[in-house]
């Protein structure tokens, strides 16, 4: 076929729904018409334990061949304690680039097996992309081909972007493909990397063509709803969003519903008004956001969010956390969703949201122009290309 490439992620499979795992899973499959793709990957299903999952070494799915290394141990049981009193010292300046390695190697997925792979196959590939900065693939596998690396950190503002490993890893690819602008300005306001090729590329968006609200409301007998789509964990903000529904509810009596789809890590109420479907097929998933008022995000951290892009996609709006930049970006730019950034502008926005229906409906006409303009695979395939031909 011509040229040759590899894509590099902790997570990889049609059961995986994490963000850039699902955006590395977009890419390759797209890649295929142009060049001959590889995905570098792990054994593991479940970041939370890294446990081995998949036993082929090698698979093809939707075109795409994909090797899969073992993971040489489970995130260690000391991780949470280690981490924290890592911070504390990256809070005030104090950083170690051994404490470090100790870091990566403990939240996992420790995978040496594939790093050496990287290291004794890079000249079989023009180019090699690492999709996000934060796991052990990445913080060693891109040093042994930076010379054809292109990197996709998917960063945002937080400590573990203050690493003194960052200082060396974000200055070495060929090449930089950011999700949005603000990451751009992010990275290269703290690396001094502007130099570094890059493009601001973002993410393509797909959405079934026979989506259906009236199907969602009939299976899961749900309607008048509100809904957040992804992981459900502390590190997505979801108990300040479980807590915020929950007040919202007892100062404003409705029967609005908060319907979650996705896995759960953290608790959620039990509450009748609280309605966790967990992981749900594609057809479900968009169904239900076509059918929702909104889409909800209270996440702190995103470099861009499908599932905003998604929503947005279907002409639903969205009310997003406004202490994250990049989604707050995507509500003053797209002019199709509200942010908040306490209790009392979240209730003012979803009151906004529900009681003012021409806004709304011109809301939702921002939103399918947003992604139009912004957000077509096509575009973005052919710039990610300009890029890998650069290399």
């Amino acid at each position: 076929m011509g040229k040759k490439i590899a894509l590099v992620n902790q997570r990889y499979g049609l059961e995986v729904n994490g963000g850039s795992e699902l955006y590395t899973r977009q890419i390759a499959e797209r890649l295929t018409c142009r060049y001959d793709v590889d995905v570098i990957t792990t054994k593991a299903l479940d970041y939370t334990t890294w446990d081995n999952y998949y036993s082929a070494d090698e698979e093809y799915i939707n075109g795409v061949r994909v090797l899969r290394f073992p993971t040489e141990c489970c995130r260690a049981k000391d991780f949470d304690s280690y981490n924290g009193e890592y911070l504390q010292s990256v809070s005030v300046g104090n950083t170690d680039a051994e404490k470090e390695r100790v870091w990566f190697e403990k939240q996992g997925p420790k995978c040496p097996k594939a790093v050496e792979y990287i290291a004794s196959h890079k000249e079989e590939y023009d180019a090699i992309i690492f999709v996000t900065y934060l796991y052990y693939l990445t913080v060693f596998g891109l040093p042994e081909a930076a010379e054809k690396s292109i990197f996709i950190p998917t960063a945002h503002d937080e400590p573990f972007i203050r690493f003194e490993t960052y200082k060396k890893l974000f200055n070495m690819p060929r090449g930089f493909i950011y999700l949005t602008n603000k990451e751009k300005q992010l990275v290269n306001g703290i690396f001094g990397n502007s130099d570094i090729m890059s493009e601001v590329l973002g993410a393509g968006v797909d959405v079934p063509e026979n989506v259906s609200a009236a199907a969602f409301r009939e299976k899961y007998g749900i309607d008048n709803y509100i809904i957040y789509v992804g992981r459900i964990d502390e590190g997505k903000n979801c108990p300040q969003l479980f807590t915020y529904f929950s007040e919202y509810k007892k100062r404003n009596k409705s029967d609005l519903k908060l319907v979650l789809m996705g896995k759960a890590v953290c608790d959620v109420p039990q509450r009748e008004d609280i309605l966790p479907l967990g992981f749900v097929s594609d057809e479900d998933k968009f169904n239900g956001i076509s059918g929702a008022k909104f889409l909800v995000l209270p996440s702190k951290y995103e470099s861009l969010s499908i599932s905003v892009l998604e929503a947005m996609a279907l002409g639903v709006p969205v009310l997003v956390n406004g202490a994250c930049p990049v989604l707050k970006d995507h509500c003053i730019c797209s002019n199709g969703g509200l942010y908040y950034t306490d209790y009392f502008e979240f209730e003012g926005c979803v009151n906004y949201l529900l009681e003012h229906p021409a806004e709304y409906a011109q809301m939702q006409k921002n939103c399918l122009e947003y992604i139009e303009k912004n957000y077509r695979w096509e575009v973005i395939t052919d710039r990610i290309c300009g890029i890998i031909d650069k290399i």
